[in-house]
């Protein structure tokens, strides 16, 4: 079988207030703080080391992607299908692996030059027990921390990298409002629905544009909810259930700048009996901007 991705390892964003994160994380998400300097906060949501990576800046915003690959063999394999298709790697050294807690990895540029993707194998697991400060359950470990929704001028480049090269999967479209010019297209490289999704929008701000953690329980949701409320976060989307995933979430801008979505309930994917569908709409309901 082919090398391929097997899930989302970590997310490195920039803030300019890690402390202002330090509260999101732990009093709205439930995640754990790690590791924190003045300099650098790591972020725990399962058994891993970290999942969110978040180092101080003056702008904020993604700074890389981390997708994990099962082995040195099969990151080798990869990046040989990389460099054959244009895509200029670096091999980190062990300085770099040490710093991410992984045991190799690799970097290199995203197709629209967007942010840094990096390629790894053996993420660190940690020794204590997490312990979300909310008594949140995360659905993560081999799943991957989440997914990322990415805005992009040519689908044909995305659809190179994730399916040709990376190994990705095509869980379903969707003909976005109000004509269906702008499709989404939603991959997955694991059971989780999707772990990585892209469209084609000149209209929207290239890149990243919203990133996902899912929790286990309504109740750890409907909280965050409140929180939001009282604090005054800023949504990006109002509550409410898409219809590919069936996840029922809320996004909310973080401290980065960049948007999450916070949800519970999303389906997973069997390759042996799923099939790709399209979807004339994302929402059953709410989510609305």
């Amino acid at each position: 079988m082919p090398a391929t991705v097997i899930s989302l390892g970590y997310l490195r964003l920039g803030a300019t207030d890690l402390d202002a994160w330090a509260e999101f994380a732990e009093n709205l998400i439930g995640a754990m703080v790690a590791e924190a300097d003045d300099e650098r906060m790591l972020l725990r949501i399962d058994h891993y080391a970290y999942r969110l990576d978040i180092r101080k800046n003056e702008t904020g915003g993604v700074l890389a992607a981390g997708w994990e690959v099962r082995s040195a063999k099969d990151l080798q394999e990869i990046v040989t299908r990389l460099e054959a298709h244009g895509y200029a790697v670096e091999w980190l050294g062990a300085d770099a692996a040490r710093e991410r807690m992984v045991s190799e990895v690799v970097r290199f540029r995203d197709p629209e030059d967007n942010y840094d993707l990096e390629l790894f194998w053996g993420l660190k697991s940690a020794t204590p027990r997490f312990a979300s400060p909310l008594g949140a359950t995360f659905v993560a470990d081999n799943l991957g921390l989440g997914h990322l929704f990415h805005a992009c001028t040519d689908a044909s480049k995305y659809s190179e990298l994730y399916f040709d090269i990376l190994g990705f999967q095509l869980s379903d479209h969707i003909d976005f409002p109000p004509d269906g010019e702008i499709v989404g297209v939603f991959t997955h490289c694991n059971p989780r629905h999707h772990s990585f999704a892209f469209a084609a929008n000149a209209m929207r701000k290239q890149g990243i544009g919203h990133f996902m953690l899912e929790v286990t329980e309504l109740d750890i949701l409907g909280r965050a909810l409140d929180y939001i409320e009282e604090k005054g976060i800023p949504v990006v989307q109002t509550f409410g259930r898409h219809t590919n995933d069936k996840m029922v979430s809320v996004y909310v801008l973080t401290p980065s700048g960049v948007a999450m979505e916070f949800g519970t309930g999303g389906i997973l994917i069997d390759d042996a009996t799923w099939r790709p569908v399209r979807y004339d709409i994302a929402h059953y309901w709410g989510h609305h901007r």
